[in-house]
């Protein structure tokens, strides 16, 4: 590996910190979801807290909402689950279910986000990156794969107008 390789690659990724996470991540699922291990998960976060419970919101100038994401392929169901970057604690699932949202895309300005909305009151607004290195807003998880998969389901088998 060339000097500029290593100087644009960043950081290496503790993937046994990352897998720890990511069974904490799915032992928290299941507890919120009934059939938990029917859907995949990615962590992810939003700005729209006014849908979780403030107990589990961090903050900072703004106020970032820690959701644990399941995506169900069989019954196209989304389901966020509030938690807080430790993964200490949890809110109540919320399902978003293809057949019940208003509408649902990907909104690549200002924020790359996927945006829910089930219906004309609310939205829910879903950023997930790769992997995420600030443990004091985020759960530290590598998720490159989680989230190409979540963002194919969400586009092809998802998202409507």
């Amino acid at each position: 590996m060339g000097f500029f390789s290593k100087l644009f690659k960043g950081p290496e990724i503790d993937m046994a910190k990352s897998e720890a996470n990511a069974k904490k991540m799915r032992a928290l699922f299941n507890e919120a979801v009934e059939d938990g291990d029917g859907y995949r998960l990615l962590f992810g976060y939003t700005e729209d807290v006014s849908r979780f419970n403030y107990g589990f919101v961090h903050g900072s100038k703004t106020k970032i909402g820690n959701l644990i994401v399941g995506w169900n392929e069989a019954t196209e169901t989304i389901a966020a689950v509030p938690t807080v970057p430790d993964l200490s604690g949890r809110g109540d699932a919320v399902f978003y279910r293809r057949s019940e949202i208003l509408k649902a895309y990907r909104n690549k300005y200002p924020t790359d986000a996927f945006v829910i909305y089930p219906d004309r009151k609310g939205y829910l607004a879903i950023n997930a990156y790769d992997w995420l290195d600030d443990e004091n807003l985020y759960v530290y998880v590598s998720q490159e794969a989680e989230l190409a998969a979540f963002t194919d389901f969400f586009m092809n088998r998802f998202a409507k107008k």
